[in-house]
Formats: C-alpha cells, sequence, structure tokens
C-alpha cells in the first residue's frame, strides 16, 4: 500500500502492516501520547525540540505514503478559551495538504474526549507524537484504499 518518499524505517513497517479502516494518530507535542496509546498501536515519537518536527510536516509525509479516506480533528470544547476564536491554524494547514495532494477530504472534529476514545480503539495502528506547539493539531487519519495503478 505504500507509495512514498516517506522514509522513517519504523513508521514505513506499520503502514505496510496496516490496511483499509487501520487510524494513524498525528499528535501535537501537548497530547499525552503515552498514556492514550490504543491497544495495538505502536508510538513513534518524532518530537525532537519544540516545534521540531510538526504536525503537518508529518501529514505531508504520510500524504506520499498511504491513501487517506477521513480525517478527524479534536472538537474544541465550547468552555475553553480558543472556542470561539475560530478553526485553530493548524487546521488551514491540513486543508491546504488536502488540495495540493488533490484529495477532497473534509476535517471533522470529534468532541475531546470521544477523540480520545477513538484514539483508544484497537483500529488505532500508529500514534506518531511530534512536537507541534500549536494548539489543537491532534489529527486522526483513516487509511483508505489503493486503486489499481496507484
Amino acid at each position: 500500500m505504500l507509495k512514498h518518499t516517506l522514509i522513517h524505517p519504523t513508521i514505513n513497517q506499520v503502514l505496510g502492516r496496516a490496511g483499509h479502516h487501520s487510524k494513524i494518530l498525528i499528535a501535537d507535542g501537548n497530547y499525552p501520547a503515552y498514556n492514550t496509546l490504543g491497544p495495538n498501536a505502536e508510538l513513534v515519537s518524532l518530537n525532537l525540540m519544540p516545534g521540531v518536527v510538526t504536525c503537518a510536516q508529518t501529514l505531508e509525509a504520510l500524504l506520499s505514503a498511504i491513501p487517506i479516506d477521513a480525517a478527524n480533528t479534536m472538537g474544541i470544547p465550547e468552555d475553553d478559551p480558543y472556542a470561539d476564536a475560530g478553526d485553530p491554524p493548524a487546521w488551514d494547514e491540513y486543508r491546504a495538504l488536502f488540495k495540493k495532494n488533490n484529495l477532497n477530504i473534509e476535517l471533522e472534529p470529534i468532541q475531546k474526549w470521544d477523540f480520545y476514545e477513538a484514539v483508544a480503539s484497537p483500529d488505532l495502528v500508529l500514534t506518531i507524537q511530534t512536537a507541534d506547539q500549536a494548539l489543537w493539531a491532534n489529527l486522526l487519519l483513516t487509511i483508505g484504499v489503493r486503486r489499481p495503478g496507484e
């Protein structure tokens, strides 16, 4: 299923075992990645120093490697101070990357506690912990189907 420029060996190994409907979490620097790891998921920590690497950079690498069916963000609770500020800037970065890759993917927010539950699913095969400092940058991807000729 790989079609990639992605070179991280552990990520490639996990993606090579994954299939349609498997999920990947790209976690920002604030996300408790180790504490919320699903039962079948591997954790790859790419958090070298604050801001290196980002969730958008990780998404860009993954888009070169796998087809995506769906993308879920962590929904912002109504009582959060950021709730009235509109979509977080990271979400616009994701939309731009989807567009650049000719993907018709809409970001679908999942409320915070439901997001944690979705990540704990047996379908989660990989959590990539980044050092992204952006707020609300967590992104849950659902792997799609590789089409003939890809």
